[in-house]
């Protein structure tokens, strides 16, 4: 096949064994990213760390996976995404704890330390 100049010429693809299996999209794919998008919107309450370090988990599985299948299960970017979102939940629950403990601490110590008595007695 011939080309203009500068243009890229384009290669026929490879004939694919009859064997291999079609490409088709991981299943913990969509999981993970469902589970980092819960992660992340639930993280400021706490909640979200259950989420997210279930995503990050089957993240592992799944590119595990994946990396097993040879190239056939496909689904790398919702991963990403899903990994991505997962780590930004858990670092709102970092925060969200930080902030809590922050608040504690100044309400603690501007409370009165012992009892407090009535200004009549001794």
């Amino acid at each position: 096949m011939t080309t203009a100049p500068g243009q890229v010429s384009l290669a026929q693809p490879g004939l694919r064994h009859p064997l291999d299996p079609d490409p088709a999209r991981a299943t913990k794919a969509r999981a993970v990213f469902a589970l980092g998008l819960l992660g992340m919107l639930t993280g400021l309450f706490i909640g979200g760390v259950v989420p997210a370090t279930v995503a990050l988990q089957l993240a592992r599985q799944a590119r595990r996976e994946a990396y097993a299948s040879g190239g056939f299960l496909t689904g790398s970017v919702w991963l990403r995404r899903g990994e991505w979102m997962a780590w930004t939940g858990l670092v709102l629950v970092a925060v969200s704890l930080v902030a809590a403990v922050v608040i504690g601490v100044v309400r603690l110590a501007g409370a009165p330390f012992g009892h407090d008595y009535p200004a009549n007695m001794d």
